[in-house]
Order: structure tokens, then sequence, then C-alpha cells
């Protein structure tokens, strides 16, 4: 089986492993390395979002944890139950989640928490391996217009025939679905393109088509 989750000190992308090797320079007790996926492989929910945060994911070395973004996500998967515990902002929090993973399409921080068209494509085996080893997989979360696109390139899809729209759900393939929901990020909250309610109506979608599989 292909690997999901690229090695410590991946060399694949020269600009993140400097930005890497720099983090760590700067902050040593941090995580400062390729952040692997957060959940089981026989889940059938998998949420894509884009790339770490630098002091989020890249510090706690999970997916989400630490910074603004996990704040909206994990309060909707533990209401909808794909999650139980408390979210702590830290990966020893006690936070577990049920039939749900947890990844980003690239794996590395980037600098200004974005990763270039070349280190999508570079990180996208990485994603359509973990893809391909979720047996039970019914539906994909992706967070933003990249981390759809880096979906669709995982799952062999043309990006003509699913175009990303905020609560749009794809049937990429039968038995699959892609649901779109903007990113959760802070900048997306605040200036309110994303709010508790349109999240959770995404969130209900895919309730019902885990429910009903």
């Amino acid at each position: 089986m292909k690997p999901t989750t690229p090695e410590r000190d991946c060399p694949l992308c020269p600009r993140l492993v400097e930005y890497r090797l720099s983090n760590r320079a700067k902050e040593p007790d941090w995580h400062n390395a390729p952040v692997p996926s957060f959940g089981k492989l026989d889940a059938a929910l998998l949420v894509v979002g884009l790339a770490p945060g630098v002091r989020g994911a890249n510090r706690t070395g999970r997916p989400f944890t630490g910074d603004y973004a996990g704040h909206l996500l994990y309060a909707s998967l533990l209401k909808f139950g794909f999650a139980n515990g408390i979210y702590a902002e830290s990966a020893d929090d006690g936070l577990k989640l049920i039939n749900c993973r947890i990844t980003n399409s690239v794996r590395c921080v980037p600098p200004q928490n974005l990763p270039t068209p070349l280190e999508d494509k570079t990180c996208n085996p990485f994603l359509a391996a973990e893809i391909a080893a979720m047996p039970k997989l019914r539906a994909i979360l992706t967070l933003g217009t990249v981390a759809h696109l880096m979906t669709l390139r995982a799952l062999g899809i043309k990006p003509s025939h699913f175009k990303f729209v905020h609560g749009a759900l794809h049937e990429a393939k039968p038995g699959l679905w892609v649901a779109n929901s903007y990113h959760v990020s802070r900048y997306n909250t605040s200036t309110k393109r994303l709010n508790t309610e349109m999240f959770e109506n995404v969130m209900r979608n895919i309730r019902k088509i885990i429910d009903q599989a």
C-alpha cells in the first residue's frame, strides 16, 4: 500500500523544507513536520483542508488543532456525532473521532498559509493513497476550493466535472459524495462568508448521506 503520510523529513518541496527547518530552529518543541491525518482509515467521512497552520497543526501535530480554524470544525463534528470528548486545542485533549478522519491536501505548513500549485500537485499522491486506503468511505468534505480541486485530482476526476460551490454535493463515484464548504478559517468566519448555520447545514447533509449508506 502506498504511504498516506510523508516521512518526517520529506524532501519533495524545497520551499516547504526550508520553511520547516526555519520553524524547527525557532520553535524546537513544536511538531514542525508533515502533519499526519487524525482518525481511523475505516471511517465513512474524510474531511480535507488546505494545509497546516503554522501555530496550529504545525505546532500541535494534529489537523485543525491549536488555532482558530478548529473551533467551528470540531464543534460541528461533536454536534453531529462524528466526535466525542472536548476540543481543547491540544493533541492530547482526549478528543476522539467517530467514523471520521481529518487530513490536509498539503501536509506541511506553507509560508503565508498558502501552498503553491506545484506543492499541491506534489503532495497529492498522499491524498490519493489515503482515499484509496479507506474502504468504507462515503463522503469527503472539502474545505475550500483548493481542497476540492486536490480531492478531484486524487480521485482522477477532471475539475470541470464538479465546480466548487459552498453547500454543493457531488456524487463523484457511485456511493461516494464530495461535499463543499468554505474553509473554517478565522478570515471566512470574521467576514461572514461562513457562519455556524451555513457550516452546520453542510454537516447535516453529510450526516444524512452516511446514515443512509
